[in-house]
């Protein structure tokens, strides 16, 4: 079955929803056509995935999250790439990680305030969950909505002269309001871009509709028993396996002001290469972490992408048109998502009807 595969150059996957603490995704119903959204606890599509979600009392939900092609008997891309890692991630790649990606990416819609969570670094990911990735990750801002609180905004980072004994005591009282008071909570708009690195905790407000890319865990730990929408968090949904105790050893007890967490998180994009037909930008290149890339694609005509021999990722955001490489070509439009096998080299994509195409393209770790 993979063989056949191999000539594909644009292999598009399906379009996977993770069930979530929190609720949200009417965005993503639009994005993919529907003329009314809907609220669920399905908020988040994962893209390019070669993980499942960890939800407790889901178990029996096999590859929840995970990418299948279903032009192929709808196999995994996990199952894919494990058939060929050189020629699917490229031999630098694939000699350095072996068949893992080391990148997720999602499209995330909140309809409600994510509970305060944090990820692992890598190197409590390994100490604590036996992986050689944490969970450090980007949100890139496609739009935000007024909420109920108010504009949309994220909470992010320690303030100064926190310490684990006094967090753990909030966690203890469930003192939710006042978890919230020690972290900074900053409004953000479109295009904004905010790198979290292992450690750092954080929660996205409600109103925020992103895109994230991530290194390639489900590991999160969370701090509040109940959600904002009043959904009871299973213990192990929030310790994840280690304990109410052992859980706080994945919190980095930095306290930083607002001005240096801004200065810190958040990453000015820049503009990667101009063509008459379009532009490339660099949201989140390897200058700002070396676990990930993220760009975006925007083509009023035609232009030429650089393939530099490395696996990517693309979600068109809006518009349609054609993709062509190595004397083939496929036709892509709003809300798909294609797997570009690293072989595949320079590609050239073409707006149709002039009415413009927007994709993001994402890559996993520097080689």
């Amino acid at each position: 079955m993979t063989d056949g595969i191999r000539n594909d150059f644009l292999l598009r996957l399906d379009s996977p929803r993770a069930w979530r603490t929190y609720t949200g995704g009417a965005l993503i119903d639009t994005l993919h056509g529907a003329k009314e959204g809907k609220v669920s606890n399905f908020p988040e599509e994962w893209i390019m995935s070669v993980v499942s979600a960890r939800n407790v009392g889901r178990e029996e939900v096999r590859e929840e999250g995970m990418s299948h092609l279903p032009e192929y008997g709808n196999i995994t891309l996990k199952e894919l790439i494990g058939s060929a890692p050189s020629f699917y991630l490229g031999e630098k790649h694939a000699k350095k990680y072996g068949a893992q990606p080391g990148v997720l990416v999602k499209l995330i819609d909140s309809g409600e305030r994510l509970t305060v969570q944090v990820h692992p670094d890598r190197e409590q990911a390994l100490k604590l969950f036996g992986s050689n990735y944490g969970k450090t990750e980007s949100w890139h801002i496609l739009d935000t909505r007024m909420a109920e609180d108010g504009p949309a905004c994220i909470y992010i980072g320690f303030k100064p002269g926190i310490t684990r004994e006094r967090w753990k005591e909030l966690f203890d009282s469930q003192d939710i309001p006042g978890m919230l008071s020690w972290l900074h909570r900053i409004e953000v708009h479109k295009g904004d871009t905010i790198l979290i690195r292992g450690g750092v905790p954080h929660a996205i407000g409600a109103g925020c509709f992103l895109a994230e890319i991530q290194e390639p865990t489900d590991y999160t730990i969370r701090v509040e028993k109940v959600t904002p929408s009043g959904l009871a968090v299973a213990d192990k949904m929030c310790h994840q396996g280690l304990g109410f105790d052992k859980m706080f050893d994945c919190f980095h007890y930095e306290g930083v002001t607002e001005e240096e967490a801004v200065k810190r998180w958040f990453i000015r994009p820049r503009i990667a290469g101009n063509q008459d037909g379009g532009r490339v930008t660099t949201i989140l290149g390897y200058d700002a972490t070396p676990l990930f890339c993220l760009e975006k694609i925007e083509v009023e005509r035609a232009m030429d992408i650089k393939g530099a021999d490395i696996f990517s990722g693309i979600y068109v955001l809006n518009g349609s048109g054609t993709v062509r490489a190595n004397g083939n070509e496929r036709k892509v439009k709003r809300a798909e998502q294609y797997f570009i096998p690293a072989g595949t080299g320079d590609w050239r994509v073409e707006a149709e009807n002039g009415e413009g195409l927007t994709m993001l393209r994402f890559m996993g770790p520097k080689v």
